[in-house]
């Protein structure tokens, strides 16, 4: 016999045409058996090769299968019932990064997207992911948009490490106004700079170093889930960052 959640789910896919992205079982976008088998904890994952003097970066996961499915639904066909599953896992990895810390609030500091991409998807993706990670750890968390775009960014998309780099380069900035408003409202910050996705490294040290230069100290970096990259070495034969 069928249960209710059962009927439900049959209900929402015949009125909405909703399947789960994981498993593409028909009702609600993310079922209970994906959700259920979404990672718990983070770890660190360390890009190869590894940007200089980046902070720690914390990642629920591999960009791969079920995660990497929930990333490209919110941010490219605007599944927004997503957010909240996301933003759990943006919040696992963010008690990653701030494991150590005992006193002062957490600060989330989203890296910034370029408007004309929010215009035209209809939403920002990492802002929204990482408000609903703020949410979804509570007292003591809170989030602060402290970084800007500067005019000629490109897409990403595409680009190896090296034109990663130099695309980023100078490509933010942390606005006096906004830092002064964090340093009244949160004195002693603990900052983790949040992204969906970790792939070079090159977008958050850029974010890193734009907080750095406007004298703002950052704790790690927190993603939903980082790449796994085959360096000239692992090409070579050489095993590539463990996952695991």
């Amino acid at each position: 016999m069928r249960t209710l959640p059962t009927l439900a789910d049959g209900f929402v896919d015949l009125v909405l045409g909703s399947r789960c992205v994981g498993c593409e079982r028909p009702g609600r976008p993310l079922c209970g058996a994906c959700r259920a088998g979404l990672p718990a904890e983070a770890g660190l994952r360390r890009p190869t090769p590894c940007p200089d003097g980046l902070v720690p970066p914390y990642a629920a996961g591999e960009y791969a299968g079920v995660l990497r499915a929930l990333v490209l639904a919110h941010k490219e066909r605007r599944v927004l019932a997503l957010a909240a599953p996301l933003g759990e896992l943006l919040a696992v990895s963010v008690a990653g990064a701030a494991g150590a810390v005992t006193s002062g609030p957490v600060v989330l500091v989203p890296v910034p997207s370029r408007p004309a991409v929010v215009r035209q998807r209809g939403h920002d993706p990492t802002l929204t992911l990482t408000r609903a990670a703020a949410r979804a750890r509570g007292t003591g968390v809170v989030t602060a948009r402290l970084l800007r775009l500067r005019p000629g960014v490109v897409d990403q998309a595409g680009l190896d490490a090296a034109g990663r780099a130099a695309n980023l380069a100078g490509s933010m900035t942390a606005p006096a106004a906004a830092v002064r408003r964090l340093a009244r409202r949160c004195p002693r910050a603990h900052v983790v700079v949040c992204d969906d996705v970790l792939t070079t490294g090159a977008t958050l040290r850029e974010a890193q170093r734009a907080l750095e230069a406007a004298g703002v100290p950052v704790l790690a970096g927190a993603v939903v889930a980082a790449t796994r990259r085959r360096s000239d070495d692992a090409r070579s034969g050489v095993p590539g960052p463990n996952f695991r």
